[in-house]
């Protein structure tokens, strides 16, 4: 008898936990305070959310176990073979051709991608498109440039494996970059090595990591060398940025070495100094970043450093796979790939002056 009790109590208590009730939209609200409307924008990832209320939905989302549909609710077990890709500016180089290298790895893992292009690195826009990816079906998320994010702002669905590259996120998510500091740090010393008294930089913009990163590098490298640090020309990318301000530089007889943060804006300061009369590398030496296809082409052809975006691809993939299949814990892990200076004709030694 004791036994036959035993045993209506264990299939009691399984019915007990079949019959549980699943959290309701309608338990997120009341636990975050909001509408079931705004618990269904903030799931959809619907703009106009105040990114403080957005947090608020998801932690209580987190907190209840709930999940906007049931594709959503199986995202940790890597059943749809799918992943989501966040990009800011995909014009840029850096993005598309790592976005491509991402693609091309998801591909040879047997995952497709899903993509969406924000209009800023913000929190909000950022948060809003995993939202609206996570309601796509996805097993897990890449983060590309998430720039000017904390921890803190970024709210992401609970339980979607992420993995960010080239973000301020490093230490909190998974994370694959260039080396950036050791890039610009070769291009400056090289220049140096080739007899200039001092290094102008072209940079990129204020908002971009890399661009910061590859600035602090080029500065420092200069001081540890005893040498000026002349003020910067900050460009925002683009090869028109980089003819502009080559005007302005082509002007500057001074100038006789560049390091430019990209190859576009190399390619703009090269036309600039060729309509000045000013040689390459005869009168002013130029070295860009990120050795794109363009660069053996430009005449003369551009020395650069080069950035391995096959490799920074396949290893987001690697690190989210870990995650998708075998429920990593990857928080901490932060993996550098390193990068090539590329030697070519656009750099020699500084004029000799009368």
């Amino acid at each position: 008898m004791v036994g036959d009790r035993s045993g209506a109590a264990s299939v009691a208590d399984v019915t007990s936990a079949k019959a549980r009730p699943v959290p309701s939209m309608a338990d997120v609200a009341a636990l975050a305070g909001v509408s079931s409307q705004t618990v269904s924008r903030v799931s959809t990832g619907a703009d106009h959310v105040k990114p403080e209320t957005r947090a608020r939905v998801l932690g209580a989302m987190k907190a209840l176990g709930y999940s906007p549909n049931g594709a959503a609710r199986a995202l940790r077990y890597g059943n749809f073979g799918a992943i989501g890709v966040i990009a800011h500016r995909l014009a840029r180089t850096g993005e598309s051709r790592t976005v491509e290298a991402v693609v091309e790895a998801a591909r040879l893992h047997g995952y497709t991608v899903s993509l969406v292009d924000v209009r800023s690195p913000s929190s909000d826009d950022v948060t809003a498109a995993a939202a609206r990816l996570s309601h796509q079906a996805i097993d897990g998320l890449v983060i590309i440039r998430a720039e000017t994010e904390t921890p803190a702002a970024l709210a992401l669905p609970p339980h979607l494996p992420v993995v960010v590259s080239d973000s301020r996120l490093f230490g909190h998510l998974p994370a694959v970059g260039a080396d950036q500091s050791d890039g610009a740090r070769r291009a400056v010393q090289y220049l140096l090595g080739l007899g200039h008294t001092t290094v102008h930089h072209l940079a990129g913009p204020e908002d971009s990591s890399p661009a910061q990163m590859r600035a602090e590098a080029w500065e420092t490298t200069l001081r540890d060398a005893g040498r000026p640090v002349p003020p910067p020309y900050r460009g925002d990318w683009s090869a028109e940025s980089g003819y502009q301000l080559g005007r302005t530089i082509a002007e500057n007889a001074t100038v006789t070495a560049v390091f430019c943060a990209n190859d576009e804006m190399a390619a703009g300061l090269c036309r600039a100094l060729h309509e000045a009369g000013r040689r390459i590398p005869e009168d002013v030496s130029i070295v860009g970043f990120d050795n794109i296809p363009l660069a053996d082409f430009l005449w003369p052809p551009l020395t650069t450093v080069a950035q391995d975006f096959a490799s920074i691809g396949n290893r987001l993939v690697e690190l989210l796979v870990e995650q998708i299949q075998d429920g990593a814990e990857l928080a901490d892990s932060r993996t550098i790939i390193p990068v090539e200076l590329v030697v070519r004709a656009s750099a020699g030694p500084p004029p000799v002056r009368p």
